[in-house]
């Protein structure tokens, strides 16, 4: 029996940080078991950001330690997701030529041209945080998905290139070191999240991936099975939160009892019993219309609009059929999807995590799309890694290239020599 692997992931929010740990058997069909999970209320983060340190180590500790507890491992390394309005996107272009002309594509190929393709212009103190190819071509059939074992002469790839700020990106890895835990890599959160949430049907059609997280929004668009536009927008679930609390003159404590309770109200009638929550402003009833219709829906309807500008600056509308998928804690706001389909005239949906089992009780939710795809993003490199390690991925030079014909002529002289 194989032995197990761990694999650890550390959501860094503005309002939660999140520290899973699983375990990975590659002869399961179930791959990813979760054996720990916890959560703790953000701090020193703002807007995906680390604006404290001491206060951001301080809640990642507590986080990733009640984790460590609960699965009875340490985390040595963990990947890391990263968001926030620094994160840019644009596509680039890369042309190799084939090291064996017209024969096999092989791995090392592959590496050269995706390095042919990381070479681009940076802004000052930017750094690449990937390349992901979208479509490989090869001398002039375009589409190719994985160009190795494949004959040509010329080779090129149409990347996808993320990339983030380096004095923001150092001080989140400093955070994650002063835990006593190496970050194995860093990954953008709406591409952790379509680990979790989208499927490949939906990525291969089309799809707009939405994660409302706290102070930020990620969004990511799929078109053709490939991540094709990315960005972050400085609007999230807080807003909500903070047009709640000017409205009804209560606390952003309060505030935020209120919009999750709505979310968890069936009820229809106008009158909406809060004496549960025992608000220190001592609320009993609300306005069901007032709250939803007042409130939430007009802030609901400018962040969709700013999603729309999104989709229509990528230069992708029309080619995303599958609509839009929504995800993080600000997917539960109540009436959201109303108001992405008023807004966005597309298909939407509410997107929650798939393809883990264990301990999933308390993450089986929208607000850990990022954390769980984390997780299988991370998998996603093993299966990678195993298979550039296997007889497929190694590349043998051709037997014209070695020196056949001398070394059988040595051998020859010195047999003759040991005959009588």
């Amino acid at each position: 029996m194989a032995k197990s692997k761990i694999i650890s992931a550390i959501d860094i929010g503005s309002s939660k940080i999140t520290a899973l740990i699983a375990q990975y058997r590659e002869e399961e069909s179930e791959k990813l078991h979760v054996v720990g999970a916890s959560s703790s209320v953000s701090k020193g983060v703002r807007k995906g950001q680390i604006v404290n340190i001491e206060e951001a180590v301080s809640a990642i500790e507590e986080a990733v330690e009640s984790a460590e507890r609960m699965a009875g491992y340490n985390i040595p390394q963990a990947w890391v997701s990263v968001g926030g309005p620094h994160i840019g996107s644009h596509n680039s272009h890369g042309v190799v030529a084939v090291s064996q002309p017209h024969g096999e594509i092989n791995p090392e190929d592959v590496r050269r041209v995706l390095e042919a393709a990381r070479a681009v212009s940076l802004p000052t103190s930017s750094e690449i945080i990937h390349v992901l190819p979208r479509q490989y071509t090869v001398d002039s059939q375009e589409g190719v998905k994985d160009p190795v074992g494949m004959t040509g002469v010329r080779l090129e790839v149409d990347t996808h290139i993320v990339i983030g700020s380096s004095p923001v990106i150092k001080n989140l890895t400093k955070c994650v070191s002063e835990v006593g835990c190496d970050v194995a890599g860093l990954v953008f959160s709406g591409l952790s999240a379509s680990e979790a949430v989208l499927s490949d049907t939906e990525k291969e059609l089309g799809v707009v991936l939405v994660d409302i997280g706290g102070g930020t929004m990620s969004v990511a668009i799929f078109v053709e099975g490939a991540l094709s536009y990315s960005a972050v927008l400085q609007v999230g679930a807080i807003n909500v939160t903070k047009d709640l609390a000017a409205g009804l003159r209560v606390s952003l404590e309060s505030a935020e009892k209120i919009k999750i309770h709505l979310g968890t109200v069936k009820t229809k009638e106008d009158e909406i019993d809060v004496s549960s929550l025992r608000l220190p402003e001592d609320v009993k009833t609300l306005s069901n219309k007032t709250l939803s219709e007042g409130i939430i829906r007009p802030r609901l309807n400018e962040m969709f609009q700013m999603i729309a500008g999104e989709i229509k600056k990528s230069g992708l509308a029309g080619l995303t059929p599958s609509g839009l998928v929504l995800c993080g804690g600000g997917a539960l706001t109540v009436g959201i999807t109303e108001s992405a389909k008023r807004t966005l005239a597309m298909p939407v949906r509410i997107g929650k995590p798939t393809g883990i089992s264990g301990l999933i009780d308390d993450i089986d939710n929208p607000a850990f799309a990022a954390s769980v795809g984390l997780l299988k993003y991370a998998r996603n490199r093993f299966e990678d890694q195993s298979i550039s390690h296997s007889s497929k991925g190694i590349s043998f030079p051709s037997l014209d290239k070695l020196p056949v014909k001398n070394v059988f002529g040595k051998i020859t002289q010195w047999v003759k020599t040991l005959l009588p």
